[in-house]
C-alpha cells in the first residue's frame, strides 16, 4: 500500500481506504478463484495495482468520461483506475464467468459505484468509449480488430482518443503496423525493476471523414 502513496500523493480518505482494502479482498477470494498467482498476490501493488496505475501518469481520465476495459481478468487496470477516477465511467469485460464474479465481488467490497461489468466478449459490445484500457491480453493487431468501433468519434482529451495498453519486452516487431503509436516508458514514472521493460502503448484511432 506505501507504494501507491509514494507515488499517488493526493488521495482522500475514501480512495486510501478502498486502495488498503485490495489485499484483503483479493486474497479472500483467491482461496475460492484463483484469478492472481500465488507469487502475484504476496506483491498485489507492485504488479497489479500500480501497474495499473501507470495509465494514470499518462492521462487523467475527465470526468463523465467512458473507458472500456476488455480482458480485465481480476478487475486490472479497471478498478485501481476506478479508484483514482471516481467520475469516470469504467465497463469491465471478460468472457470468463468466474473471474468476472471476483471483479463483481470485488466492487461491491469497495463500494464502487462508476464500474459495470459484462461476461462476454468485447465483440458484443454495443456502446463506444474515449479509451480502451488493457494489460497485454493479445497481439495489437488481434486486439485493434476486437475493439474496432468501440472508440468515440468525440474528443474530450488532450490525448487522442484510443487504446491505452499496458505491456512489456520489445514491442518493435509487433507495433510495425502502427507507426503511429506512442509508447511510455514505466522507468519515467516508477522506479522499482518490476517496470524495466515495462510500458503503456497509446494508439490513437483515426476516423474517416
Amino acid at each position: 500500500m506505501e507504494i501507491i502513496k509514494k507515488y499517488f500523493k493526493n488521495l482522500s480518505e475514501n480512495q486510501l481506504n478502498q486502495f488498503s482494502k485490495l489485499q484483503e479482498l483479493y486474497e479472500d477470494w483467491n482461496l475460492k478463484i484463483n484469478v492472481v498467482s500465488r507469487k502475484d498476490i504476496d506483491e498485489l501493488y507492485l504488479r497489479h495495482v500500480l501497474h495499473s496505475l501507470a495509465i494514470a501518469k499518462v492521462i487523467s481520465f475527465k470526468p463523465g468520461s467512458k473507458i472500456l476495459d476488455v480482458g480485465t481478468g481480476g478487475g486490472f487496470p479497471g478498478i485501481p483506475l476506478a479508484i483514482l477516477f471516481p467520475e469516470t465511467q469504467f465497463h469491465l469485460v471478460d468472457s470468463i464467468g468466474k473471474k468476472i464474479k471476483v471483479v463483481d465481488e470485488v466492487v461491491a467490497g469497495l463500494g464502487l459505484e462508476n464500474v459495470k461489468t459484462t461476461n462476454g466478449r468485447v465483440e458484443e459490445v454495443k456502446d463506444t468509449y474515449d479509451f480502451i484500457v488493457s494489460r497485454a491480453v493479445a497481439q495489437m493487431e488481434t486486439f485493434v480488430g476486437w475493439t474496432r468501433g468501440r472508440i468515440s468519434k468525440k474528443q474530450n482529451h488532450d490525448l487522442k482518443n484510443g487504446i491505452l495498453y499496458l505491456k512489456g519486452g520489445d514491442l518493435s516487431e509487433e507495433l510495425k503496423l502502427y507507426t503511429s503509436a506512442t509508447l511510455y516508458d514505466l522507468t519515467t514514472y516508477f522506479d522499482e525493476d518490476f517496470y524495466e521493460t515495462k510500458k503503456v502503448v497509446h494508439l490513437a484511432m483515426k476516423f474517416k471523414g
